[in-house]
């Protein structure tokens, strides 16, 4: 076996890439959701950006348009951060190479918290049992000094990124998360060099250094940053899973020879050969052997599908029992799974209206916070008791730290992360945060009833015999008939009689009587097959089987008569079969509030039997397309958020007004771009774990939100020294830092719990 990669490859032509692929950059120094709106500023004034959007979560930027990747990072640099672009080698290196910087980034904070506390825990040890923090004798001076420039060298070893992006700000005439933790700390040891060097400027009571606050704070932060990308890490698990489905190598026949060649290498048209228990390396059309393939990571449907010559098959997709041959058709970017992988990374990426208003807050967030610290400390060197100076620096200092808009900034990306993956897990592939959020509130449901509520395909669903006739040569002969015939009724009998092993046979002198049915002459014999209307005209006698034909309409079924030389030899019934889970499925949407609401172009009998076998009582029949953009506006005229689902054509009109349109069908084809939420799979419950999974999230997105703002509307009140008057209280600068370190592993932590919602309770 040979495999094809590097020079022996580069003569051959690969995928085209697409214009309208969107840039990712990677960017450092964002540390607060203060920093999004900067970064997205300054990226939407570069000339031909049409559109950018950042992850804080994830510290990514997807921007889309017509411009270099150079004038991107030219403008993020220009903001005081720096960026550079993913990288294109393959999304399982990207992958790597983003989990391998996390492990780096992780490894130097811990080392960072290492130092820092391991100066800041002893003195604070030293401070609660009771050890002096005063300055009075030269001695205390000197002990104090060595301590003063430990405590600087912790500042530049292990806080000098806060220092760093404050200074970046503070050029860009900004002010972000390390600006808070810069005054803050700067201030405490700032005081306290001020204590130890002239101490005599200074009230005897007033004469308390804070180095262990400083060393503290820097400590605690870079802790909570660790664990935060720690957690941060598990957030992505379900986009890690897309990516593995990805085969490496594929074995293509090339002028009569096998070859292992690269993924990056196989070329549309290329024969691919896949054994069992190998992953489909491309998108392709069988050409030889029969097998079943477990597509189920791709649509959530557990059943492995069974596909022979002719049949689609989807990359990622596990073979199961045979050997197959096949054309490719898609490759690279082009395939089903890389569309798949791209819309779940789109949408990860994006921000529900929700998290752009936390965005906007945080923006004006940080300098309110300087300014009420300004004020906390000008109220107790005014009005507070002695020592008024020390009061003033701890209060000012603890309402800068406290007040860091980390957990705001995370509390919705890490939430659309996780959900938008839950829902890829289930073959819902959410297309941005909008339709998220949207689909949360979803009050009303419209399902078109063809292929969507039923089958699509109409079936043969009974056989009465009439007059002594048997069945087979009955089936045989009407599948001779219907053979001359391409309408789908036709189709279903010729299909029914070819899985009883029957062929049909040569018929002569067809005739098509418009609405009525079709005639022909089958050795001899005079074949009528059509509705009791045709069978008047020919003097066939139906009377007697005409209530069990009219039971059968009554059911959703289309009855038709079949007479042999002038008698009626049978009456064959055929439906579109409602999907096995189509009931379960709508109770679901029902027990969750949603209104569902059925529409069909079929007659209304008919309507009102599969509505009735579903539970659906608001039903509307023979609706053309623009009929059902009219229903579409009446239920949103009347309050409520309308979901339409539809194949994405027929029902174009409908989609477009509908708040959130659903494609619904098999994904082979890939329609995302047409639709704000694509069901993998042909089953409803696709709906019902859309509605499921975007309101867990929303929820989920809510608790963040309202924890990261209580936090701080609490906290910040708290440290500017509120509860003092009344009980003498006054909050340490070492607990702010260690309680805004931990908002945002709180607010991580409660994301992740999206990771074991189950979607799928049927």
């Amino acid at each position: 076996m040979k495999v094809i990669s590097g020079q022996e490859s580069q003569d051959r032509p690969g995928p085209k890439a697409s214009r309208t692929e969107p840039i990712e950059l990677v960017v450092d120094g964002a540390s607060c959701a203060s920093c999004v709106d900067k970064i997205e500023s300054a990226l939407a004034k570069v000339p031909g950006v049409n559109h950018a959007e950042m992850n804080f979560a994830m510290r990514t930027v997807m921007v889309s348009g017509s411009v270099t990747v150079d004038a991107l990072i030219n403008a993020v640099e220009q903001a005081g951060y720096s960026a550079k672009p993913l990288s294109k080698v393959g999304e399982i290196d990207a992958t790597d190479e983003r989990e391998q910087a996390d492990k780096t980034y992780y490894k130097r904070l811990m080392r960072e918290m290492a130092m820092a506390l391991s100066l800041g825990v002893p003195l604070m040890i030293y401070g609660v049992l009771g050890g002096e923090m005063t300055v009075e004798t030269g001695t205390e001076r000197l002990v104090w000094a060595l301590i003063g420039l430990l405590t600087l060298a912790v500042m530049v070893f292990s806080g000098k990124h806060f220092y760093v992006g404050a200074w970046q700000s503070f050029k860009n005439h900004s002010a972000t998360m390390d600006t808070l933790i810069a005054l803050g700390t700067g201030t405490a040891w700032i005081y306290s060099v001020v204590v130890v060097a002239v101490p005599d400027l200074l009230p005897e009571m007033a004469r308390h250094v804070y180095f262990e606050a400083t060393a503290m704070i820097i400590g605690l932060i870079n802790l909570g940053l660790a664990l935060e990308v720690r957690a941060r890490g598990r957030t992505s698990e379900a986009i890690r899973r897309l990516i593995g489905l990805q085969a490496k190598t594929a074995r293509v026949i090339r002028e009569d020879r096998e070859l292992d060649v690269l993924i990056e290498q196989v070329l549309v048209g290329d024969t691919v050969r896949v054994r069992p228990g190998e992953k489909l390396p491309v998108d392709g059309i069988v050409t030889d052997g029969h097998t079943s393939i477990d597509e189920s990571m791709l649509t959530g449907e557990p059943m492995p599908v069974e596909k022979c010559e002719g049949d689609e098959v989807v990359a990622g997709t596990l073979n199961k029992t045979g050997t197959i041959l096949f054309q490719a058709s898609r490759v690279g970017a082009d395939t089903a799974l890389a569309q798949i992988i791209n819309m779940v990374k789109r949408a990860q990426n994006s921000k529900p209206p929700i998290g752009r208003l936390a965005d906007v807050i945080s923006g004006f967030f940080v300098p309110v916070i300087m300014i009420i610290a300004v004020v906390s400390a000008l109220v107790w060197l005014n009005f507070g008791p002695e020592p008024t100076v020390a009061f003033a620096v701890v209060s000012a200092t603890t309402v800068l730290i406290i007040a860091c808009p980390c957990a705001l900034g995370l509390a919705t990306p890490i939430s659309v992360i996780v959900g938008v993956g839950k829902a890829a897990e289930a073959g819902v592939l959410i297309r941005n945060g909008e339709a998220l959020q949207t689909a949360s509130k979803i009050s009303a449901m419209i399902l078109d009833k063809t292929g969507t509520i039923t089958l699509g395909t109409p079936k043969v669903t009974d056989v009465i015999v009439a007059n002594g006739s048997n069945e087979l040569e009955v089936m045989q002969l009407a599948a001779t008939i219907e053979s001359g015939s391409e309408h789908p009724l036709a189709e279903a009998i010729v299909e029914s009689a070819l899985e009883r092993g029957i062929k049909p046979g040569k018929a002569d002198a067809f005739n098509a009587v418009a609405g009525q049915g079709v005639e022909a002459q089958v050795n001899g014999q005079a074949l009528l097959f059509g509705n009791e209307k045709l069978m008047g005209q020919r003097n066939i006698d139906v009377e007697e089987y005409v209530e069990q034909a009219q039971s059968l309409a009554a059911d959703a079924k289309t009855p038709m008569y079949f007479a042999v030389n002038g008698r009626l030899v049978a009456i064959i019934a055929v439906a579109d079969p409602i999907k096995e889970d189509s009931i379960k499925a709508i109770e679901r949407m029902q027990q969750s509030g949603v209104r569902v609401v059925m529409l069909t172009g079929d007659n209304r009998d008919t309507a009102r039997a599969v509505a009735g076998k579903v539970g659906i009582t608001e039903y509307f029949s023979e609706v053309l397309p623009d009929d059902k953009a009219k229903k579409v506006q009446e239920l949103q005229s009347a309050g409520e958020v309308v979901g339409m689902v539809g194949d994405g054509i027929n029902d174009a009109p409908a989609l477009a007004l509908a708040n959130v349109g659903f494609a619904i069908g098999t994904g082979t084809d890939v329609a995302i771009e047409s639709a704000d939420v694509t069901l993998m799979r042909g089953s409803l419950h696709g709906l019902a774990d859309a509605i499921a999974v975007s309101r867990a999230t929303l929820q989920n997105i809510k608790q963040n939100l309202f924890g990261a703002f209580i936090y701080n509307v609490a906290g910040v009140p708290i440290a500017a020294g509120v509860l003092f008057p009344f009980f003498g209280v006054l909050l340490n600068p070492v607990i702010a830092g260690a309680a805004m370190a931990f908002s945002s592993v709180t607010v991580v932590s409660n994301a992740n719990r999206l990771r074991w919602f189950k979607a799928q309770e049927h």
